[in-house]
């Protein structure tokens, strides 16, 4: 669980990371989507550590900011919740849980130190 983003469960905030590469998850009926991994994620307002890591759906505003591997950069995210997990309901398996997400992340650019 990531447990920094706790409290601030649904609001809207700023925050800075660290862009390390883009990826892809399968979706639904094999397509693909491109994702981002962040490090380091913390609060742009107080610099509190809130996650080690995060993969965000890669968008169009994040491509239009010309951000290069190992940039620190800043965004709005929506903080929201979300079940994640294994489930077989045919032997009776359940292993979902709980986690933190980013969402509907926007406004990227790099941050100025």
């Amino acid at each position: 669980m990531r447990s920094g983003l706790r409290g601030d469960l649904g609001q809207r905030k700023r925050f800075n990371a660290i862009f390390v590469r883009i990826g892809k998850k399968s979706g639904f009926k094999g397509r693909s989507e491109e994702t981002m991994l962040l490090k380091n994620v913390t609060d742009a307002e107080t610099g509190k550590l809130l996650t080690d890591h995060v993969w965000l759906n890669l968008t169009e505003s994040f491509l239009a900011a010309g951000i290069q591997e190992g940039m620190t950069i800043e965004f709005e995210a929506r903080v929201k919740e979300y079940t994640k997990g294994y489930v077989n309901r045919r032997y009776n398996i359940d292993q979902q849980k709980k986690d933190l997400r980013l969402s509907h992340p926007t406004k990227f650019r790099v941050a100025t130190s």
